[in-house]
């Protein structure tokens, strides 16, 4: 039988495997797999609608996703990573406790940065990367400064860099309780809209 999907997981992922005809030792045991795989969705799925629940009733977290490459996820992470942001007493302060500030090194009366120090949240690190390579994309403001980071630098240090600068971005959003400047309304009412029918529809 041909596979017609890309997605061995997804919806017809799954139909495709269990219309697989198999002897019936190997049809017990896929049967049994099938079994935990439906059950760890069903898991996930659970605990994605408690995180956009929680999320709907967070004031800050809505304030996060008015930034384009930041949706209700990214925004919960983030959160709950950070507390209260009030704690860093400057935006260099928070991008050093979350390690994407870069490592300053001094011999004599020559100093030179390095790599990003990478203490702090790995979690926090981990989403704000894969909101950086979203906001590369979509988001102009971000995308202009990617590239000229990448120009010189090449494209993993243009992704920490955009990084870097969207998590400053956030303490100023977070701190002042304002949106994100190069916020596109459509855009993150369309975000909103999709948060509240995947609570509204649990």
């Amino acid at each position: 039988m041909v596979r017609t999907h890309t997605d061995l997981f997804g919806k017809q992922g799954l139909e495709w495997v269990r219309s697989l005809q198999l002897p019936t030792p190997d049809l017990t045991i896929l049967q049994s797999s099938l079994h935990i795989v439906e059950t760890l969705n069903q898991q996930i799925r659970s605990m994605d609608i408690q995180i956009a629940k929680d999320a709907a009733s967070e004031e800050k977290a809505k304030l996060l996703m008015t930034m384009r490459g930041v949706d209700y996820y990214a925004a919960m992470v983030l959160l709950s990573e950070i507390g209260d942001v009030h704690r860093f007493s400057s935006d260099e302060k928070l991008v050093s406790w979350v390690g994407l500030a870069p490592q300053t090194h001094q011999s004599g009366e020559t100093q030179w940065t390095g790599h990003i120090s990478r203490k702090g949240s790995k979690r926090a690190r981990w989403i704000l990367g894969q909101c950086a390579q979203s906001a590369r994309q979509h988001d102009p403001r971000m995308r202009e400064f990617y590239e000229r980071i990448e120009r010189k630098h090449g494209s993993q240090k243009a992704v920490v860099a955009v990084a870097r600068k969207m998590l400053a971005i956030m303490y100023v959003m977070l701190t002042r309780n304002e949106p994100y400047r190069g916020e596109n309304p459509d855009l993150t009412e369309r975000k909103h809209k999709r948060l509240d029918t995947l609570v509204n529809t649990a």
